[in-house]
């Protein structure tokens, strides 16, 4: 059965997938992982002030607008051959915009560097819409597992490519508000017991199946 369309509607929350095409490993190391997040902040504004190629060259002349990002980003994890969002849609076309720049930015570093030919992505990233404070925290949960599930990292805070660690205060960030999932929890603890809780996650597969692609 085709996966319904989605509409994507200001200040509501959605799940956001893309993968790399027949699942090639893209985000190889620290390297492509620190440039797609780097372009990730870049395009979170409504009109970036340039390329983002000439960006990285000379971004001490340039003044990234953080204030009206046309997305927020409650929680991400980029996978060797995937990434993940939740993002709230903040204006009209913001998911749509954000990811497709995004995803081409992207695409087109890794196809210089490496001599690439073709599509680097899938044609179309997929979404779903996240409909309540319930799905919110479980697809938290999935997201920032993505490293331990897959066997790359035993814990969560090891891996340095997710939201994770901003979420347990390790870090700060501009772009990542955890707000949304947070307020549902009186402490970091109560959160970071939540996450590592084998038998509860397992049990939370059922809670948001319809919210997962792989």
């Amino acid at each position: 059965m085709p996966r319904r369309r989605v509409i994507f509607a200001a200040g509501e929350f959605y799940h956001i997938y893309n993968r790399s095409t027949n699942k090639a490993p893209i985000f190889r190391g620290k390297r492509e992982c620190d440039i797609f997040l780097d372009a990730v902040r870049f395009y979170l504004q409504p009109k970036p002030p340039t390329k983002f190629s000439i960006y990285r060259k000379s971004r001490q002349s340039f003044k990234l607008d953080l204030d009206q990002n046309i997305v927020t980003i409650v929680n991400y994890c980029v996978m060797p051959s995937h990434f993940h969002f939740t993002l709230r849609q903040e204006r009209d076309r913001g998911i749509q915009q954000f990811i497709q720049r995004l995803s081409n930015s992207f695409a087109h570093y890794f196809s210089v560097k490496y001599k690439k030919r073709g599509h680097i992505f899938e044609d179309k990233f997929k979404a779903v819409h996240v409909e309540t404070q319930e799905q919110l925290v479980h697809l938290s949960r999935y997201i920032h597992l993505n490293p331990v599930t897959s066997y790359i990292e035993e814990r969560p805070e090891d891996y340095f490519y997710s939201s994770y660690n901003i979420y347990t205060g390790k870090i700060k960030s501009d772009i990542v508000d955890p707000r949304p999932v947070m307020e549902n929890f009186n402490t970091v603890e109560s959160y970071k017991n939540f996450v590592l809780s084998r038998k509860d996650y397992q049990r939370s597969l059922e809670q948001i199946k319809h919210l997962i692609f792989e």
